[in-house]
């Protein structure tokens, strides 16, 4: 008689933060100084004893903030130019917005603040012939487009069926690398309160005058308790496309873009189909400006559903910022609410199942609005068989310089072997990160949201940490806007890459 084992659940790992070409951990930029600095001592010590003492000691001011590291990988070094930033911002009052008729900014008009204050919306038609909104950030040059999902959810599904899902995300993320002008994508996984306006509505719309009167009492009882404790979730997926066609090219306009994306996109949400996302459907003009003006003011969430329900609110994008905000060192005040932003510092470690983040984008007791955005920049196949061949060598060089070889080392070595096999048969490479923000009521809900994600991030297998001194800029990342932040930086890439 045979015996047929159950099927083993799956697994997924392999999340690789590539490791600096620098000695013991330190970047390339720090251990050139470092060996330029003991080359100097030594030629000191052929004039004076005493001049190789002081550079000795001058060589070990200027290397400890770029070696000294806290438990989520910062220098010190980043840690001071943060805080230097930080100042300046509060200096210039750079940390306070304000609109509408008494503001300065916009004439009268709500503008959005911060990263996505030059940003214009536009609207145009895909190849289906629907209505979609782009996004353009002049300072970047970039035009982005957004996705509304209806997901299916994972609850009573078969574990096949999920592990399908996952398969045709990852193959969906991997075909972005591919994506002509694509360079970032995000996915907005938003929790909130439901107000019951959708659910008095359909039951408005469903209900006659002769009803039996147990109908209508119990029609009454299930609208007066169904919205208490319940929760909206919503699924956006944001897509960014750079103006210029190759580096160095002259950028698009905005129409010329809205002619390439809307070629895209029907190809684009056909492959969400089998990703587990439900349907998904392009986001008007109208229906990304509520979403981003209920971001900053939530207060006005059930005024929008009703407004909705009666053809559209008719906001506009003047009209989707704050009429005044103001971001502090560890959390960011706009409107009537308040808002901290975490940001992810270390991946899951080991293999994890599908469902590690389930618990992350769950709606939460202690936290009134609750924002999961996943950020993905894909690499090329060029690039990313450039990267994880560069990784190999520096994890292979990081293993060798120990006599009594590590377990880690030899564990990091054996990881990014089997990442320049896979990436070799066809996987893709991309690039990944996560935020995440609570939205709450008034300032002494803050401790206790803190609380929550604090016990919600070591479930998930990650390490988060607030985004101290840019809560404003986090706050706008995590909205599905398509802005790439290591584009907005003040410093340049070769410099925070040396740091």
């Amino acid at each position: 008689m045979a015996v047929t084992e159950a099927p083993q659940p799956r697994t997924y790992g392999n999340f690789r933060k590539p490791r600096t070409s620098g000695l013991r951990g330190l970047s390339l930029g720090a251990t050139l100084l470092l060996f330029a600095g003991l080359v100097a001592v030594v030629l000191a010590t052929l004039v004076s004893i005493w001049a190789a003492l002081g550079l000795a000691v001058a060589l070990a001011v200027l290397t400890a903030p770029l070696a000294v590291r806290d438990r989520h990988g910062r220098t010190l070094m980043q840690r001071g130019a943060v805080r230097l930033a930080w100042w300046r911002t509060t200096s210039s009052g750079g940390h306070l917005y304000r609109s509408g008729p008494l503001g300065r900014a916009g004439y009268g008009t709500c503008t959005l603040p911060g990263l996505a204050a030059g940003s214009t919306l536009t609207e145009a038609q895909d190849g289906y012939g629907r209505p979609f909104a782009v996004i353009s950030i002049p300072s970047t040059g970039h035009h982005s487009v957004v996705i509304a999902c209806d997901a299916d959810g994972a609850a009573l599904v078969d574990e096949r069926q999920v592990d399908t899902w996952v398969a045709h995300w990852g193959q969906w993320l991997a075909t972005l690398g591919a994506e002509p002008g694509l360079v970032a994508a995000s996915v907005t996984v938003e929790t909130a309160p439901d107000t019951g306006v959708r659910l008095q509505q359909e039951i408005a719309a469903n209900s006659v005058a002769d009803a039996p009167d147990l109908a209508t009492a119990m029609l009454r009882e299930v609208l007066a308790a169904y919205p208490a404790g319940s929760a909206q979730i919503t699924t956006r997926i944001a897509l960014t496309y750079s103006g210029a066609a190759r580096p160095g090219s002259p950028r698009r306009s905005a129409d010329d873009m809205a002619v390439h994306i809307g070629t895209r996109l029907p190809g684009l949400t056909a492959g969400l189909s089998m990703t587990g996302a439900g349907t998904a459907v392009p986001m008007t003009a109208t229906e990304l400006a509520e979403a981003v003006r209920v971001a900053y003011d939530p207060t006005v969430a059930p005024l929008v559903e009703e407004a909705r329900a009666t053809g559209g609110s008719g906001l506009t994008w003047d009209e989707a910022g704050p009429m005044a905000a103001q971001e502090a060192w560890d959390h960011y005040r706009h409107d009537g609410a308040y808002s901290v932003t975490w940001a992810m510092t270390e991946a899951p470690q080991g293999e994890v199942f599908s469902n590690v983040l389930t618990g992350l984008v769950q709606p939460s007791r202690d936290i009134a609005r609750k924002r999961v955005t996943l950020l993905y920049r894909p690499h090329t196949r060029a690039e990313g068989a450039r990267v994880v061949q560069q990784d190999y060598k520096n994890a292979l060089f990081t293993a060798q310089q120990s006599q009594i070889g590590q377990a880690r080392d030899d564990a990091e070595v054996t990881a990014a072997r089997r990442t320049t096999e896979e990436q070799a048969q066809g996987h893709g490479v991309i690039r990944f990160g996560l935020l995440i923000t609570a939205t709450v009521n008034s300032a002494a809900e803050l401790a206790t949201a803190a609380a929550a994600v604090d016990n919600l991030a070591p479930a998930a297998r990650i390490a988060v940490r607030p985004v101290y001194g840019s809560q404003s800029a986090a706050f706008a990342a995590a909205l599905p806007l398509g802005l790439v932040l290591p584009l907005h930086t003040a410093l340049p890439q070769t410099v925070r890459d040396a740091m």
